[in-house]
């Protein structure tokens, strides 16, 4: 059997001496004569000379074993480790590299942390802890509202508008509004009356649903005055106040009652009235970021109409040519139980050609 050259040198002592005689009076290993003088030689031994010397381990006490390669035995030189107390995972307990690192890294003495040193992650990190918050009366009045709603099936509509028009119109009002001390429009009492002219020629879009009444079905009931909520962000919360009846009101009037409505509302001093009679609603969610929102109505309305901010964009213009357009993205939702998309469609258009050629507002303006 092959054996490794390393572990003769671990051959026992009496072992050792038997072969060195073996050998002095056996010769050369090349002599064809080495057989018989070796069994003559093992003849005047004693008995137990008469074994074949065989390659044993060396002596352990922890009782491991000692078979390495070359290489093996080099690392254990370099790390200065006895062979005898590493534990061998090979084949027949041969010790292998890994046994020897494994050996090494266990022991290796451990550092302590010194009293400045940065704490482990998992000491830093905190346990999640939960606390119950109950909610603001707006909160609350939003939660059942909203929960309400979710009884509404909505149908969404938006579009692109070219405002570019409507903006001229706006810079020229607003220059001649500024030498008078008086303050700027934004383009939110614009698309308001514009909605009110759009709501002369499609009422559904103001009614709301009955469902209270003892009849054996639903109702619409229609109504004259168009009473716009408008969205307001506020410190409390989301709040929507209302400016009443609308289609008799001028944009600069529109403009008025959404700055009293403003002020109110910071100042929390909104009355019940300003906050109940709403008939359709407008959420100015551009004023804050974003180009399209899907609206949420309330019990009590069928149409919600989103503003999103305005936009620079390059368009194409009648010859071909590119230009620069200024647009605005307008989203309606609707009750689709009482409404259907094709009345939002036109009365979205009706809305368009108003904001999109604000001559014809003007001249409708009461």
């Amino acid at each position: 059997p092959l054996c490794d050259i390393d572990v003769l040198s671990e051959i026992e002592p009496e072992n050792e001496t038997a072969l060195g005689s073996t050998n002095e009076q056996a010769g050369s290993p090349s002599t064809p004569q080495q057989p018989q003088k070796a069994a003559e030689r093992h003849d005047s031994q004693p008995e137990e000379a008469h074994q074949p010397p065989e390659i044993s381990k060396a002596p352990s006490t922890k009782g491991q074993s000692s078979l390495a390669t070359p290489a093996v035995r080099g690392l254990l030189k370099d790390l200065k480790i006895d062979i005898s107390n590493v534990t061998g995972t090979g084949k027949d307990g041969r010790v292998l590299k890994e046994d020897v690192q494994k050996h090494a890294n266990a022991d290796a003495p451990k550092s302590t942390p010194s009293p400045t040193s940065t704490p482990s992650p998992s000491n830093s990190k905190s346990t999640q802890t939960e606390s119950m918050i109950p909610l603001t009366p707006i909160q609350s009045q939003m939660f059942k509202t909203m929960t309400r709603s979710l009884s509404i099936p909505h149908f969404l509509y938006t579009d692109e508008l070219n405002v570019t028009a409507l903006s001229s119109l706006r810079h020229h009002v607003n220059t001649q509004l500024s030498s008078a001390n008086q303050p700027k429009l934004s383009y939110l009492p614009f698309i308001i009356k514009a909605l009110t002219l759009a709501l002369d020629s499609y009422p559904i879009l103001n009614a709301r649903v009955d469902t209270d009444t003892d009849t054996s079905r639903p109702q619409l009931v229609m109504r004259s005055a168009h009473n716009v909520g408008i969205a307001m962000d506020t410190p409390q919360g989301l709040i929507v106040p209302n400016i009443k009846n609308v289609n008799t009101l001028s944009i600069v009037d529109i403009a008025s009652q959404i700055q009293r409505l403003q002020s109110l509302a910071l100042a929390s001093k909104l009355t019940p009235t300003d906050l109940t009679g709403g008939t359709i609603t407008v959420s100015n969610i551009g004023s804050i970021g974003g180009t399209y929102v899907a609206p949420i109505l309330v019990s009590s309305e069928v149409a919600i109409l989103g503003m999103g901010k305005k936009r620079i964009v390059p368009a194409f213009d009648e010859e071909g040519k590119v230009v620069k357009r200024e647009v605005m993205n307008l989203s309606w939702s609707a009750d689709h139980r009482v409404v259907d998309g094709a009345t939002v469609a036109r009365c979205a258009e009706v809305v368009r050609g108003f904001v999109e050629r604000p001559e014809g507002m003007v001249v409708r303006l009461r």
